[in-house]
């Protein structure tokens, strides 16, 4: 084989593994035990701190800026009636035209919400952590792994499950998201992890430039556009502080990604890709492909990251507006997995925000209504909800009160555990000794 054949042999392999460079291997690795609940589990990170005072409460202005406004602007999610003065959450110049609902039923008129539970921290990065593995792990750090093994290697290890089939969607690739797909506890670690998706960064200008038509370049004549996809991928995650392992994939998965990869590529260029009606944030762009990704893989689990409210620390109309929009991307995500045959009446829906809000405002206002904004560091950032609906959940169920709280973030480890594995993997699981005490499956609090 001369030269030139063999670099652009060697050129197409690369090309093939820079398409989707994160892809963990498959293969069933135990035998599935017990008896499942439901074949799959989307478990969306409600994420960026949501107040309970604008969500769950339904207190709008009133609780927040002290005027005497009130409603429901997650009525995806929530049952309630919408606020009926000083609409500014909508679409339109001021936001004066709420997005239509989705759902003809609300979510919990559909199934179970827990009303007031504790959450681990009231930190971003810890309470998406304790999300993941059922650990508070108070000391979990930016730029570091988790400290306990996540669902995502409960699953894989002592479930069976190939990597194909277990999926963690960020909403980017900042403030350490990629890092969360596995930890490195020993006995675990990256055999055991979830592919990492992030969708509008790979299909945003940069991925189409360097990775659509999975290019093959010459390095004799083209060193120039070989770099350039070098920074690109070595930029996708210079936030993490480490390089990526050395992360294997059978052929066939590899082949599975890159025709899922390309078709993406495909679609987005053509408008077709199965957004929201509105997409007018990241996280509802997220969403489209993480509909997208259920489609083609049918998953046993989805995990899917959101964290456009986070603007609330100093944009306080910005934050309802996407608070507005995190129940619509909601209420699409529970309509996509009806449309597919293989999820549709088997599929249970799992929705909890990381921490809360702050009870008091801090000094800065939002240039819109002068509104004050919140941080995130009291008690009441540690007030959240949780949302499940699916098969063997109980329907238009509520379990807590404000004065009541029952559950806690780390419960959904568990919960999930229970849902595809039964007692035998939920039993793994909590005799595994990482969970944080007092967890327990969310079906065990009902």
């Amino acid at each position: 084989m001369d030269r030139r054949k063999f670099l652009n042999k060697t050129g197409k392999i690369a090309a093939a593994t820079v398409i989707a460079p994160y892809i963990l291997p498959s293969g069933r690795l135990f035998a599935s035990t017990g008896s499942q609940l439901a074949e799959h589990v989307v478990y969306v990170l409600f994420a960026g701190g949501v107040r309970q005072q604008e969500s769950i409460l339904q207190r709008y202005l009133d609780d927040s800026q002290d005027l005497p406004y009130s409603g429901n602007i997650m009525y995806n999610t929530f049952s309630g009636a919408a606020p009926t003065q000083k609409i500014v959450y909508g679409t339109g110049a001021g936001g004066p035209n709420p997005i239509p609902a989705i759902l003809s039923q609300s979510l919990e008129s559909q199934g179970t919400v827990f009303k007031e539970v504790s959450s681990s921290t009231a930190a971003h990065y810890g309470g998406l952590n304790a999300l993941l593995q059922g650990n508070t792990a108070n000391t979990q750090g930016l730029k570091l792994k988790p400290v306990f093994p996540t669902i995502f290697e409960y699953l894989r290890k002592h479930g069976g499950y190939p990597a194909t089939k277990v999926w963690f969607v960020g909403n980017g690739i900042g403030n350490s998201v990629p890092l969360l797909n596995h930890s490195n506890y020993a006995g675990y670690g990256a055999q055991y992890g979830a592919n990492f998706f992030a969708p509008t960064f790979t299909f945003g200008d940069e991925g189409f430039d360097y990775l659509s038509d999975a290019k093959v370049y010459h390095p004799e004549d083209q060193l120039s556009p070989i770099y350039q996809m070098k920074y690109f991928l070595d930029n996708s995650f210079k936030n993490l502080g480490n390089s990526l392992p050395l992360l294997n994939n059978t052929d066939d998965e590899k082949q599975e990604i890159k025709l899922f990869m390309k078709e993406m590529f495909e679609k987005t260029s053509a408008g077709t890709i199965d957004f929201p009606p509105i997409t007018d944030n990241g996280d509802l762009r997220t969403i489209g492909y993480a509909c997208e990704l259920m489609k083609w893989f049918k998953p046993a689990l989805t995990v899917v990251n959101m964290n456009n409210v986070d603007g609330c620390h100093s944009n306080f109309t910005g934050y309802l507006k996407n608070l507005h929009r995190a129940d619509h991307g909601l209420g699409h995500i529970w309509n996509c997995i009806q449309s597919i045959p293989e999820m549709a009446n088997n599929t249970i829906l799992i929705a909890m925000p990381e921490c809360g809000r702050n009870l008091e405002h801090n000094n800065i206002k939002d240039v819109d209504n002068q509104w004050f904004a919140y941080d995130h560091s009291d008690t009441n950032s540690r007030r959240v909800f949780g949302v499940m609906a699916g098969p063997n959940v109980p329907v238009n169920l509520q379990v807590g009160s404000e004065t009541n709280p029952i559950g806690l973030t780390t419960d959904g480890v568990p919960t999930i555990a229970e849902i595809l594995g039964g007692d035998a993997l939920k039993s793994q699981v909590m005799n595994s000794g990482f969970l944080a005490p007092n967890s327990m499956s969310l079906f065990d609090r009902i």
